[in-house]
């Protein structure tokens, strides 16, 4: 039976009006395929999520350490240097070395062990730089954006400066930056460290969160992974179920499609044997009468006409041709019911080349035999297996025209359970085309046959349990196979010849 893809087969039982239900599995082909699409686009929309949320949160945690750690410098700003310095120095000026460092002191004392990258004040009405961790930014003016310009109404806020993705991962990509400036507005305290409206200026705190919005990263590149990594597993679990289904489905709608069509081989042959016995039948006595009157006038004609007997032996011959014809379609349409013996394999074969021997010689055919002692004996019907081994001789000897060699063999099957007849010839051997086809009804590559002889010996083989193999090579000859079954309860012992 030729293999056949799905779509194929599909094809085949569509063509012929026959439910496609055999293949439930190519739809779970296309719904894994679309599965992985979807479940890769939701690793991706899930890793987003997941990253800006960690992301958000970790700004607004940021946010709220910044706010935090700015009013705790405003407090610590405004008691340890504030008040000390007016009341020592009447007013404050920065720009004094003295003021300066006690001020850088206090500051660095807060930021020790933080996560603190800058700390600036701005003055609150000139968006002057009054003070800053680092130095060289002292006086400048301007430097403060809108943030500044909300911190010094009142209003705190944050900016965010960051840069960096996922692919900033990959070796050779730019690192991940990510910095946040809070600004919040430099109140003056009473005594009970409640701040007051009055407004001395805005604190600047900026903070470096680049190994924090790394990790983020890293954990949206972990969660990518290991969802393709799942659902690459799933995927291929999937695969290999529809595969194996996808086999399983083929092969039941394989056998199938073969079985409908044996069926129909079956109905057709059935038909057609009804059809030869009832011709066969009805031309077998009228032939029967034809030769016979032949024989009786080839008598009278050597009286009569001497010299033309060779008329009636032709009539004869040809009727005589033609009986076997119609015995074969007998024998295909209505064989005989098969009386079982236990006979040695190799007697139906010594008597098929002791009827063909003359034959044999004629063409100059050199036989062999090797039938092996003491095989156990076999059930079968002498006639028919005579008929199997007398049509495959007749065969041998019709391929080798100009002589050859016939190799006849007895042996124990392979498996151990029954016994094989070999018969091997020299001959033109089979091509692959006829090789399929030798044992289907009607078919001959001879000018003159019916196409019986095989198709029956096939038959005649199966009936009693066997099997028929043949093997061939054009220009080498051909080698059939008739195995055939022991009886129950009886072993041989395994041959290690093929």
């Amino acid at each position: 039976m030729p293999k056949f893809s799905l779509r194929k087969l599909a094809r085949i039982l569509k063509n012929r009006g026959m439910d496609d239900s055999l293949f439930p599995f190519e739809l779970v082909k296309y719904f894994a395929f679309s599965s992985f699409v979807i479940i890769l686009l939701a690793a991706f929309a899930l890793s987003w999520l997941i990253a800006d949320n960690a992301r958000n949160t970790l700004l607004r945690r940021s946010e709220a350490y910044s706010q935090l750690f700015a009013d705790n410098l405003n407090r610590q700003v405004f008691v340890q240097f504030v008040l000390p310095t007016v009341v020592r120095y009447g007013r404050i000026a920065i720009s004094n070395q003295n003021q300066y460092e006690r001020l850088d002191q206090i500051v660095k004392n807060l930021t020790r062990g933080m996560n603190i990258k800058e700390v600036t004040i701005y003055d609150s009405v000139d968006n002057i730089v009054a003070y800053s961790t680092m130095q060289s930014l002292m006086g400048r003016r301007g430097l403060g954006g809108l943030e500044y310009s909300k911190a010094a109404r009142g209003e705190k806020n944050s900016v965010v400066i960051s840069s960096g993705s996922i692919l900033s991962l990959l070796p050779g990509s730019d690192a991940i930056f990510c910095s946040m400036k809070t600004y919040v507005p430099f109140r003056q305290e009473t005594r009970l460290a409640e701040q007051t409206d009055d407004i001395m200026g805005v604190i600047e705190v900026e903070q470096d969160i680049s190994e924090d919005l790394h990790a983020i990263i890293v954990l949206q590149a972990r969660v990518i992974v290991l969802s393709l990594a799942i659902m690459s597993l799933l995927f291929a679990i999937l695969s290999m179920i529809v595969v194996k289904a996808n086999r399983i489905m083929a092969r039941r709608a394989s056998e199938r499609i073969r079985l409908e069509e044996e069926l129909n081989e079956a109905q057709r042959l059935a038909s057609l044997g009804k059809m030869v016995a009832s011709v066969s039948h009805e031309i077998k006595n009228p032939l029967g009468i034809v030769r016979s009157t032949a024989e009786i006038l080839a008598g009278r004609i050597g009286k009569i006409a001497p010299g033309n007997e060779r008329l009636a032996s032709i009539i004869v011959e040809e009727t005589t041709r033609l009986d076997g014809i119609v015995r074969e379609f007998l024998d295909f349409a209505r064989p005989r019911e098969a009386k079982m013996t236990l006979t040695p394999v190799q007697a139906p074969a010594e008597r098929a080349l002791s009827f063909l021997n003359s034959e044999l010689q004629r063409k100059g055919i050199e036989v062999e035999t090797v039938f092996a002692p003491n095989l156990p004996e076999v059930l079968l019907d002498s006639e028919h297996i005579y008929q199997v081994v007398f049509n495959i001789i007749f065969n041998a000897i019709q391929a080798m025209p100009q002589g050859g060699r016939l190799h006849l063999e007895t042996q124990p099957a392979p498996d151990g359970d029954g016994v094989s007849l070999s018969i091997t010839d020299t001959g033109c051997g089979i091509g692959p085309e006829a090789l399929s086809q030798i044992f289907t009804p009607f078919y001959t590559d001879k000018n003159r046959g019916t196409g019986l002889g095989l198709a029956i010996v096939r038959s005649i083989v199966e009936k009693h349990g066997g099997t028929i193999e043949v093997a061939s090579l054009v220009g080498a000859g051909s080698c059939f196979t008739v195995t055939l079954p022991l009886p129950p309860f009886q072993q041989v012992e395994p041959s290690s010849q093929q």
